[in-house]
């Protein structure tokens, strides 16, 4: 059986570093014997099928075959249609009423309990505010990521320790679901 995936690259063609071209990254997706090969804007996601394998053994065989081509270590997560089916129909803010650069999600390579977070005040944040899902954050951020004190505090190694965490914002997060699509 095959399956649609997605891959999710974290800090490629960001600020001028680690360039990783699209048009390259579709070549060794499908060098590597992916099919239906396609990627997403220029920041880091590709959509592929597969018949072998799962999230994680996809995730490392992209990593290390990124790092083999283009000389640099890239993190790397890979999710199925349902999982990012299953991250936008769970979002607990009012995704409609939203500008998407307002709402953005976190996926995280592993699950997240709430303890991770406990020294974040958010109250001191308002009217930021984040929740978290299966191996997501969901953050509201109105005026965008960029000036969000709340994503800061986020991104903070102790935070993030052990796990690898990459963002999109809500139209790439809708957009990524609609890609892998059976």
């Amino acid at each position: 059986m095959t399956t649609t995936y997605a891959a999710l690259l974290r800090g490629i063609n960001v600020g001028g570093r680690k360039k990783l071209p699209m048009a390259g990254l579709r070549a060794l997706l499908e060098e590597s014997g992916f099919g239906a090969v396609r990627t997403h804007l220029q920041s880091g996601q590709a959509v592929f099928a597969c018949g072998h394998g799962d999230e994680e053994s996809l995730a490392a065989e992209l990593s290390a075959a990124i790092e083999g081509r283009f000389g640099f270590a890239v993190d790397v997560l890979v999710r199925d249609h349902a999982y990012l089916r299953a991250v936008v129909d769970a979002c607990p803010f009012p995704a409609a009423d939203l500008a998407p650069r307002q709402l953005h999600v976190t996926y995280f390579s592993a699950p997240v309990d709430a303890a991770r977070f406990a020294e974040i005040d958010q109250e001191a944040c308002r009217p930021e505010e984040f929740r978290l899902g299966d191996r997501a954050l969901y953050l509201y951020a109105p005026d965008g990521l960029g000036r969000s004190r709340l994503a800061d505090l986020l991104s903070r190694p102790r935070v993030t320790k052990g796990l690898v965490a990459t963002t999109r914002n809500w139209n790439t997060a809708v957009k990524l679901a609609e890609l892998t699509a059976p």
